[in-house]
């Protein structure tokens, strides 16, 4: 039998909130600070220093989270910036409350 595992679709942006990054995962505490930290230091969210999770949802099987960052990706600036507005209207940094649950 195969474990199914869980996943999460995140957003996160730099303190200007001009770049939006999303981004999918298994270990979404882990992936967040990874990012925070700069672990990798030539990736995308590094170089725009993207480090805030403004966004982030979990799906009960990681291929429903892989279908969702594709379907954000694909959207409008517009309908990313919807997409946090719903959840965290003052762009918050969600990691810390995440990461003390």
């Amino acid at each position: 039998m195969v474990m199914q595992r869980g996943g999460c679709v995140y957003i996160i942006t730099n303190k200007e909130h001009s770049v939006l990054y999303t981004g999918v995962t298994s270990d979404i505490i882990g992936r967040i600070h990874d990012h925070k930290n700069k672990i990798y230091p030539n990736s995308f969210s590094a170089k725009y220093n993207c480090n805030k999770l403004v966004y982030y949802y979990f799906y009960s099987h990681i291929e429903e989270a892989i279908s969702a960052e594709k379907q954000i990706k694909s959207g409008s600036r517009q309908s990313k910036i919807g997409l946090i507005n719903a959840l965290n209207p003052e762009w918050n940094d969600l990691y810390d409350d995440l990461a003390n649950e």
